[in-house]
């Protein structure tokens, strides 16, 4: 048997549009009574998370890092005294066989409690936002210049020589 190091934890399995989470409460000595909810992605369901989280007195939290559905729950939890980790969903992947949402919870409970987690860097909610609009930004000049490329594309279809005569068609005399 694996030893206990958290005597009172849980772990979240998430998904788009629910979140399953497992508690485990008890003495490191003993085997953890196991207590599992369902939430929904709604606000009010992950402050009813965070919440319920609260008051069974957690003070570990893990979850899988799976697309962008860890973000919001993320976000959520980070405004309460858990510490969080942020695993790598292939370096906790329960083994195979019968999977349900319950038991990922659970198995990613009992991996926390074991202290077998190991936390990806997440970065400070101002360097997340940063990151977001930069990238935003990018997309942003991405699409303009395909666009151009596009229409000068169709202009020398067309036999339009514009860049003959001119360095920059967008430009102020373009």
């Amino acid at each position: 048997m694996i030893e206990a190091i958290l005597e009172r934890c849980a772990g979240l399995d998430v998904h788009q549009e629910s979140v399953v989470a497992c508690v485990l409460t008890g003495p490191l000595y003993r085997s953890p009574k196991s207590e599992i909810r369902t939430f929904g992605t709604m606000m009010e369901d992950l402050l009813a998370l965070a919440d319920w989280l609260d008051e069974s007195g957690c003070t570990h939290v893990t979850m899988a890092s799976t697309g962008v559905y860890w973000k919001p729950v993320w976000n959520v939890l980070e405004g309460f005294e858990f510490e969080l980790l942020l695993a790598n969903a292939h370096h906790i992947k329960n083994l195979p066989g019968r999977k349900t949402d319950m038991k990922d919870a659970e198995w990613i409970a009992k991996l926390l409690r074991s202290g077998l987690v190991e936390g990806s860097f997440v970065p400070s909610q101002g360097t997340r936002d940063l990151r977001d609009l930069t990238r935003y930004r990018e997309k942003l000049v991405q699409d303009a210049t395909s666009e151009k490329n596009r229409i000068h594309r169709l202009l020398q279809d067309a036999n339009v020589k514009l860049t003959t005569h001119m360095s920059d068609i967008f430009g102020g005399s373009g």
